[in-house]
């Protein structure tokens, strides 16, 4: 994931980026879940390459995995 997935707080606030582009990750989840297909999407941003997309995708997985969720419980 190193290879394509670059985090820099000047670009793009620091969100993560495919590297050399201002593409987000979030970007591409977007564009998938709209419905665009990975040919889509290379077709409307060249620079991008399938390996990019498929990397944003398991970013993604990743960081959902390692992500804990805590509960703040009201003491009653």
């Amino acid at each position: 994931m190193q290879d394509f997935i670059t985090v820099d707080p000047e670009i793009c606030f620091g969100k993560p980026c495919i590297k050399g582009t201002r593409i987000t990750v979030s970007n591409i989840l977007d564009w998938l879940s709209a419905g665009m297909s990975v040919e889509e999407i290379i077709e409307d941003y060249p620079e991008l390459q399938e390996a990019h997309i498929r990397t944003a995708l398991a970013f993604a997985a990743t960081r959902d995995k390692i992500t804990k969720v805590f509960i703040n419980e009201a003491v009653a």
